[in-house]
This record gives structure tokens, C-alpha cells and sequence, in this order.
């Protein structure tokens, strides 16, 4: 077991010094940001948009390197649909929509200093990605600094909001909770958790503790590898003698694909090992290999095998784009969600204006491909249908779960007596 103080204090450090140092930097908006040492440096950089032409830039940030690509790539391919969808319906307030894309190459520095890029350099109204909650948090001080919007796509693991952050994928209460309650309700007691050592996965792993311990469920162990490791002999020898009967995995990008192969060569599937994840979705699992998958469960709001009209649309105008082998996602389907969200809060406020888009968001509904999704403007994130899904033979997810309705967001899981004392 790592020590969880420690290993964020480590994981977080470079980020800090990142952020720092963009902090001497001379925007290219002709302000400059409050230096460390303080001095006479303005607050923050005022804004440099520039709303007096046929085009307005926005910024998307993915990464299209490193260990987070498998994932990520599919997320600015539906990014780029949405931008051409309302550009070719007139675009936002009349303005097309001119993008700026960063490379974001997965590493949570870079991060923070392309999306100051963004910001100060070329001018965008809004930013769209990120994945890791590394990443996020990487980013999270410089978009407070410079009071620009970031709408981040990807399930998370909650304790947090922001004023210039809107969180459109799932706060814990709507994914990791309910696939609590989906494993209690199926007689899972004894879990083995294998995570990346990063914040999500440690922070989602306190919240299953904390469950457990009040629903009558032992956590049998916790292991963790670095993003991007490979080599899970060892922990998969440690869950062969665990007496665990169920897995919950929040390993990310391409770990999940060495964790599922040894899993598999050690006898493991879903029937002798059921293990639900929360970061593999329709697009990981030929990397990850279907035989090794195949009736595994997730834990997501939206797959692409949703029988809905606007889903049906979605998927049908994604492969028609990209391909007929491609395949939609959750984070992807956020993040097509996320642009049109900002559009109707800039709409409905009549403005590009940062502190306008945010007074006019709380309320903002929008048909998705994974149903009503609705902006609650106090914690900056949306209602949503959590599901519980399982890998079908053909390599896509089926619903075996879902709730009735969508769930407001509770980032902090106020809503529940034994998260008190979590955040």
C-alpha cells in the first residue's frame, strides 16, 4: 500500500511548479499575471477575445500522445463533429467557430502550460478537454487565474468545483456510487481494488472504503501501478489469493490492457472474477482484447448501444465521419455535449462574456445522445442517468442498469451519511 499523503505530494508538486512558472509569463494579451512574489502584477490577465469578426476561436486540449491517446484521440474526434455541426447550422450568435488545438501529450504539465496558451495566446472563449484528473487539476488554477471556462468531459472522482470549470461527465454519485450499489445488490462482499496511482483512482478508492465499511462489504485489497505501467505479475498473484469475489478497476489509458491480459492468463473472467471498471469504454476494448472482456461490466451514462432517437443520430453521423468501425463512448459523448451546452449558456446570456456565460448556465438543458442532461449552475455540473453496462459478444456495451431518472450531481456526496468526512 502507498502512502497517500506522500505519493499525491509527489504527484502534485510539478504541477504546482508548472502553474507557478506561468505565472512570470507576459500574456499575449499585453497583461501580465501576478508573479510568486507578488509585486504590482494585476490580478488576473483580462481577456483578450475577440468578438468583432465572423469567427469566434475556442481551444480543445486532448492527448493525442502518449499513454492517455487510446483513449483521448476519439474524444477530439467528437469535439471536431459538434464544431462543424453548428458551424453548418450558423454557428454560435452568428459566429463560426474557429478551433485551436493543443496536444496535450499526456502529461499534466503540459497541460497547464497549453491551456495558458489558450487562453492568453490565442484568445479563445472557451476550452473543451483533458481526461486525467491530474490533468484537470493541473489546469484548474490557471483557468481561476485567468477566469476562463474549461468544460473537462470525463467521469471524475467529485470533492470538487469550480467557478470557471463546468464538469460535464459523472460526479461520483452518479458512477461510482450507483456501481456500489449494482455490486451489493448482486452479493459481491469482498473487493480487490486496482487503480493508477494518480488522484482519481486514490479518491475514488477512499469513497468505495467509506461505502463498504457502512454496507456490510470488506475491501480485501488496494494496489495501484504508475500511468502507463505494464506489469501487474505481482498484483494479479496478490488477487489469485485474496479470496476477493469481485474486482473494481479505475486503472486508466493503456494499463488496462496488461492488467486484463495477465488477468486473463491467470484463468479470470467474468464469470470466475466479475470486475466492473470506470475507465473502459466501447473504444478500449479491442486494445484490451474482447476475449478478455467479454461479459465484464462498466460503470457509465451513455453507451452506444442506447436505443434512442438522438443517440441513433449521433452514432450514425460519427461513423458516417469517421468510419463504420469506430465506435461512440461516454467521455466522447460528454464532451459532443459539453460544446453544445456552452453554446445555448452564450445564447441564452447573448454574450461571449466569461462571468455572463456562467451567470445565464444554471438551467441549460440539452438532448443528448445519453438523454436530458441539465447544467446546475451551483456546483457546475449536470443531471445524469447513471448505467451499469455489460461487454456483449460483438465488443459493445448493453444496459443491464440504469436509474429511473437523471441524478442531480452531488460531487461532494453531501447527499450521504457515510461520504461525511471524505472531502
Amino acid at each position: 500500500m502507498h502512502d497517500h499523503t506522500s505519493s499525491r505530494r509527489r504527484t502534485l508538486l510539478p504541477f504546482m511548479t508548472a502553474v507557478a512558472a506561468l505565472g512570470l509569463v507576459v500574456s499575449g494579451c499585453g497583461s501580465q499575471v501576478s508573479t510568486a512574489s507578488g509585486g504590482s502584477a494585476s490580478a488576473s490577465v483580462k481577456s483578450c477575445v475577440d468578438t468583432s469578426g465572423s469567427k469566434i476561436k475556442i481551444g480543445f486540449i486532448n492527448s493525442l500522445s502518449g499513454t492517455m491517446a487510446i483513449s483521448e484521440k476519439t474524444v477530439r474526434d467528437s469535439l471536431d463533429m459538434a464544431a462543424d455541426e453548428i458551424n453548418k447550422s450558423g454557428g454560435v450568435l452568428g459566429k463560426q467557430l474557429d478551433v485551436q488545438a493543443a496536444d496535450g501529450a499526456s502529461d499534466p504539465n503540459t497541460f497547464a502550460q497549453k491551456a495558458d496558451q489558450l487562453i492568453r495566446q490565442n484568445c479563445v472563449a472557451a476550452v473543451f478537454g483533458g481526461w486525467t484528473s491530474a490533468s484537470r487539476k493541473a489546469m484548474k488554477p490557471v483557468f481561476e487565474k485567468d477566469n476562463s471556462l474549461l468544460y473537462y468531459p470525463v467521469q471524475y472522482e467529485g470533492m470538487e468545483s469550480s467557478p470557471n470549470i463546468y464538469y460535464t461527465g459523472a460526479a461520483p454519485n452518479q458512477q461510482i456510487v450507483p456501481a456500489l450499489d449494482w455490486m451489493k445488490s448482486k452479493g459481491f462482499k469482498k473487493l480487490f481494488l486496482v487503480g493508477s496511482d494518480y488522484v482519481f483512482p486514490r479518491t475514488a478508492n477512499k469513497i468505495i472504503q467509506a461505502y463498504a465499511k457502512a454496507n456490510g462489504m470488506t475491501v480485501v485489497d488496494e494496489q495501484y501501478v504508475p500511468l502507463g505501467g505494464t506489469d501487474f505479475t505481482t498484483i494479479v498473484n496478490k488477487l489469485k489469493d485474496s479470496g476477493a469475489d469481485a474486482v473494481f478497476n479505475t486503472l486508466n489509458g493503456d494499463s488496462n490492457v496488461a492488467f486484463f491480459r495477465q488477468f486473463a492468463s491467470m484463468g479470470f473472467n467474468s464469470t470466475t472474477m466479475p470486475t466492473i471498471s470506470v475507465s473502459i469504454a466501447e473504444q478500449e476494448i479491442p486494445g484490451v482484447g474482447l476475449d478478455n472482456l467479454k461479459g465484464q461490466y462498466t460503470a457509465w451514462d451513455y453507451y452506444q448501444t442506447l436505443d434512442t432517437e438522438q443517440n441513433k443520430k449521433f452514432v450514425s453521423d460519427f461513423k458516417a465521419r469517421y468510419g463504420q468501425d469506430r465506435v461512440t463512448s461516454d467521455p466522447m459523448e460528454a464532451a459532443y455535449v459539453s460544446l453544445y451546452l456552452w453554446k445555448a449558456a452564450v445564447e441564452k446570456a447573448n454574450s461571449f462574456d466569461v462571468d455572463k456565460v456562467k451567470a445565464n448556465s444554471d438551467g441549460i438543458s440539452f438532448d443528448a445522445p445519453e438523454g436530458k442532461v441539465t447544467v446546475d449552475g451551483e456546483n457546475h455540473h449536470v443531471y445524469k442517468t447513471p448505467r451499469i453496462g455489460q461487454v456483449n459478444s460483438a465488443g459493445l456495451i448493453d444496459t443491464i442498469w440504469q436509474t429511473p431518472s437523471p441524478l442531480k450531481p452531488d460531487p461532494y456526496l453531501k447527499d450521504y451519511d457515510w461520504a461525511k468526512g471524505l472531502s
